[in-house]
């Protein structure tokens, strides 16, 4: 069966124990204050649309579009299941986001993701959908452990 991308609470039990897995694989490969996944609390925030993406009720993935204002979206919280990698899932969940930001007329979407080994898979996913390097954003700063990616809508 073909999974399912929709909105969903953060506060669900199984989208938790996959939240919980987010912030450990964080707080393994960065330290504390290079961490920025958001808690369950923080992405109930009226200002964040929250999605999973579920086989059968099985939840394998999950994303987050935060609106930054002036036009300006960021990823957050994604994160597939191990067994669920190498499936499509991750680029099928940041593709329905961008799709998402351009339905609410955002110009531009950025990210934070980590720099260390681990995270590659990532960078590369966020780099073939059309991501590009820029500087910090928001309250970011610089650090040897984040990286900072862009994607403009407005073309």
């Amino acid at each position: 069966m073909e999974g399912v991308i929709a909105a969903d609470d953060p506060r669900a039990p199984d989208v938790r124990r996959l939240l919980a897995t987010h912030l450990a694989f964080g707080n393994a490969h960065s330290p504390p204050e290079d961490v920025h996944a958001l808690d369950v609390d923080a992405l109930v925030d009226p200002a964040i649309t929250f999605l999973s993406y579920r086989v059968d009720d099985e939840v394998l993935a999950v994303g987050a579009l935060k609106d930054l204002g002036d036009g300006h979206g960021e990823l957050k919280s994604m994160h597939t299941t191990a067994a669920a990698r190498g499936r499509g899932i991750g680029r099928a969940m940041v593709e329905h986001l961008v799709g998402l930001a351009r339905e609410l007329g955002m110009t531009r979407v950025s990210l934070e993701t980590g720099t260390p080994e681990p995270f590659a898979p990532a960078r590369a996913l966020y780099a073939s959908v059309g991501f590009e390097p820029c500087a910090p954003f928001g309250a970011y700063a610089l650090s040897d452990y984040s990286t900072y990616l862009t994607l403009d809508l407005s073309a």
